[in-house]
């Protein structure tokens, strides 16, 4: 097991909605399996929230800033009901990068709380990651 794997939050904030959006996710791979394009599950996991009456954002545009200064835009797969980020991913096995990339999501989206769902594993793969803590020593010239 990964370093970051062990380090992902048992408990997020808002348990009910984190294990109904969970178990919504494994009602679409029981029903799909591993073997599609992530895009596949994405419009799937959008018909079970809607029919499951989970409220979603589905490709939520998060701006990204430096010195206050926009510098992109990145988009969440999922934003659930204003709170919790749900990234999915449909490949071999989850890295260190992806809880990574989850948690910078994070703090672009001003959030706490992430699930990251991979659809190609058998059984599906789920892991809750939270912000990590602000790093006080940045100088604030940085900020």
């Amino acid at each position: 097991m990964n370093h970051e794997s062990r380090n992902t939050g048992k408990n997020l904030r808002d348990s009910q909605l984190t294990e109904q959006i969970i178990a919504a996710a494994i009602r679409v791979h029981r029903v799909l399996g591993p073997g599609f394009l992530e895009l596949v599950y994405e419009e799937a996991l959008a018909v079970e929230f809607a029919l499951s009456g989970i409220q979603f954002v589905r490709q939520h545009p998060v701006p990204l800033f430096y010195r206050d200064h926009q510098i992109g835009e990145h988009r969440l797969d999922f934003l659930v009901e204003g709170k919790i980020v749900v990234e999915l991913k449909a490949i071999s096995h989850l890295d260190d990068i992806h809880f990574a990339i989850g948690r910078s999501y994070l703090k672009a989206a001003n959030l706490n709380d992430g699930l990251l769902l991979n659809f190609a594993t058998a059984p599906l793969t789920v892991k809750r990651f939270c912000r990590e803590k602000p790093f006080d020593s940045v100088p604030d010239l940085l900020r």
